[in-house]
């Protein structure tokens, strides 16, 4: 399909991996424009940040392992820590080799040593190492593996922990084309997320403790993480209204969690925008983008010529072909001020699709 939009997107702050990517919505320049696509780039890193869920035991504990009973195995465990810092650093720096070398070192001295904790991290790390290194396959079994060791230590199924993996197997899946697979790993994920969240929040909020304030917050999050991962694969397989609905359930959850002018809900109102656009519900479409910009401008978005992109290729397709330049030129100014020169290329495409449609 063709596809003209920013890439480089992803959702939120891996608890199995440690490395972060900025969260871009899809500049939607022509009619065949989609939002945000899955890529290997999302499953590797969720964007913390971007649906603000919290790290969960695995991450917050990555490197404060079970205390060694002597010092050989304090020696070990030193040994392992290191290790797995050296590969979180190789992977920063795209030294994806030299990181797998070390993981692999880490992996096997935390199976010496029996420390489960150590054992999960590892492989998830090599799990989302392989995926990013475009070995499908070899990455399918670590996650499977990772997964098995989850719950051989008493995990449950709708741990929030272990309902994140699955969400990436499913993106996994998606990314590849397998819609069985992919349409049943989404449907474990949102099925058993909303059974749980059904079930946090029957205690009433006054009688909540932080804790469980807490978890009912994640747990929502995640939720809402699920059902944009879902829509974005829809919306890439064209079933435009089942990703609207999608869409809009992630939106809700996110406007009631993190806000109206939260960066993730002006990303969410943009794709669904984009959909609705596509859908040739224009007028609907520019009304919620507009309304995207208008947040965006007042909370200073750190991607705001991204949104008045979208919304200048929305004018595009309703015609507006005057309002449409003034807003592609803004969008171009503060994309080469942001230093975004995907952006930059997108824009100038959709100036030139302008230029073609009042040349005609």
């Amino acid at each position: 399909m063709a596809v003209s939009c920013v890439r480089g997107v992803s959702l939120r702050a891996s608890r199995l991996l440690s490395t972060q990517l900025p969260r871009v919505v899809g500049l939607q320049t022509s009619s065949t424009a989609t939002p945000r696509q899955l890529t290997r780039k999302h499953l590797g890193c969720w964007a913390k940040e971007a649906w603000g869920g919290r790290s969960c035991v695995w991450a917050a504990a990555a490197f404060s392992f079970l205390l060694a009973s002597d010092e050989d195995a304090q020696g070990k465990e030193d040994e392992m820590i290191l290790l797995l810092k050296k590969a979180k650093l190789s992977i920063l720096r795209g030294q994806l080799e030299a990181a797998s070398r070390f993981l692999h070192s880490a992996v096997a001295l935390a199976h010496q040593s029996n420390n489960h904790q150590a054992i999960v991290y590892a492989y998830s790390q090599m799990a989302n190492l392989a995926y990013i290194q475009g070995q499908m396959d070899h990455a399918e079994k670590l996650f499977k593996a990772t997964m098995s060791f989850m719950l051989a230590g008493g995990m449950p199924q709708d741990d929030n922990a272990f309902i994140e993996m699955s969400l990436k197997l499913a993106a996994m899946y998606a990314e590849q084309n397998k819609a069985e697979l992919a349409e049943h790993g989404f449907t474990f994920c949102l099925d058993t997320l909303e059974v749980k969240v059904q079930r946090l929040q029957e205690t009433p909020e006054a009688d909540r403790t932080d804790e469980q304030e807490v978890l009912r917050k994640d747990t929502r999050l995640l939720l809402g993480l699920c059902l944009d991962s879902r829509a974005r694969y829809r919306a890439s397989t064209l079933h435009f209204k089942q990703a609207v609905a999608d869409y809009e359930k992630a939106l809700s959850i996110c406007r009631q969690e993190q806000g109206e002018s939260h960066p993730q809900t002006l990303v969410l109102m943009s794709d669904l925008a984009t959909i609705l656009d596509m859908q040739g519900r224009h007028d609907d479409a520019l009304a919620l983008i507009r309304q995207a910009v208008d947040l965006g401008r007042s909370s200073e978005h750190s991607e705001l010529h991204v949104l008045v992109g979208n919304m200048a290729g929305i004018l595009l397709h309703t015609g507006q072909l005057d309002e449409a330049v003034r807003f592609y030129g803004e969008a171009l100014r503060l994309a080469q001020q942001a230093g975004d020169q995907n952006a930059v290329g997108r824009i100038k495409e959709g100036l030139s699709q302008v230029k073609k449609r009042k040349d005609e």
